[in-house]
């Protein structure tokens, strides 16, 4: 133990199978730092991750895709994406808060029948979905591009300014295009069927199985939550700056019916709304056009007329309405 009551012993991917058996309804188990994460060591930051600038592949850090076979026709694909450290985000001006090690974020491509028809893409224990065909594209490819936000890593499909859960945008997401990173040129593959998991092929053969059975681990993937005295730890009336680490990839609704993972507080009908146009952040308009109900805004002059329009309206509440309607 240190002094932060950490244990150090070092684990191997093929160690993780073995943990769940710590894991009850009365205790969790953590991945815990052999370093200081505070200080922002070297693998925390990713600084050797870096996509190659060609191509977008990132060698040292594979991608995860299990596939779902959901019957008639319908097949689900998830891809998810590990990052060391989420930074939570920061609220009018103060922050972070939700600070956690580790950070599994993931989109799905629904298929029907060999087609894809529906994407959709992770965000803060919810997300959107979209029709493929109204996604861009990567160049000439298939591949729709997804955007991640700065820090938290949650998946837009657009650049610019995305406030989510509260109203006046006191709490946003920032994505722009940043170094792209290609995950289908490095990634493992397996598929799930009834709570079992099977190893395929990946782009590196038999990979899969020299891991052994980590996508069983159902602890944390990240620190536990700092304790009140400690220094590193700060509070607020919004969250706790560091919180616990998140759960793995089988913990994410694989099984679901809905292309949505779960609904926000909000969404008391439990509707999945799956959209047919693309939704664009704050700020797109600017750099790089923009057709949404948003630009309505952006074009009233002078801007105090503006910002009076968007209060009355509950900060373009009445933008976001008919866009959950008609978009």
């Amino acid at each position: 133990m240190d002094k932060y009551g950490s244990s150090h012993n070092k684990l191997h991917i093929t160690d993780l199978e073995d943990l769940s058996k710590y894991v009850t309804d009365k205790e969790m188990v953590y991945m815990t730092s052999n370093e200081d994460f505070d200080k922002d060591p070297d693998w925390l930051t990713g600084i050797k991750n870096v996509p190659n600038y060609y191509n977008g592949e990132i060698k040292d850090a594979p991608a995860t895709l299990i596939v779902v076979d959901k019957g008639n026709g319908w097949v689900d694909s998830f891809w998810f994406y590990f990052y060391s450290f989420n930074m939570g985000p920061y609220v009018m001006g103060f922050g972070p808060f939700g600070d956690h090690v580790g950070d599994w974020e993931h989109s799905l491509v629904r298929f029907y029948k060999g087609e894809p028809v529906v994407v959709w893409m992770s965000a803060h224990g919810g997300g959107g979905a979209y029709f493929y065909n109204n996604l861009e594209k990567y160049g000439n490819s298939k591949h729709p591009v997804i955007f991640s936000a700065r820090g938290t890593h949650a998946n837009y499909p657009s650049t610019g300014q995305h406030a989510h859960d509260i109203p006046y945008s006191i709490l946003s997401d920032f994505t722009d295009r940043g170094p792209l990173w290609d995950p289908s040129l490095n990634y493992l593959a397996y598929t799930y069927n009834d709570d079992k998991v099977s190893a395929a092929n990946g782009t590196v053969p038999f990979r899969e199985a020299s891991y052994g059975n980590w996508l069983l681990y159902n602890g944390t993937w990240g620190d536990k939550m700092l304790a009140a005295n400690d220094s590193r730890q700060h509070w607020s009336p919004f969250e706790w700056k560091y919180i616990d680490g998140p759960i793995g990839p089988l913990g994410k609704n694989l099984q679901r019916v809905s292309p949505c993972q779960r609904c926000k507080w909000w969404n008391f009908w439990n509707g999945c709304n799956i959209r047919r146009y693309i939704k664009y952040g704050n700020g797109f308009f600017d750099s790089e056009g923009n057709n949404s109900c948003g630009t309505l805004y952006n074009r009233i002059r002078p801007g105090i007329f503006r910002k009076i329009l968007e209060t009355i309206t509950w900060g373009g509440w009445f933008c976001w309405i008919m866009d959950l309607i008609f978009g």
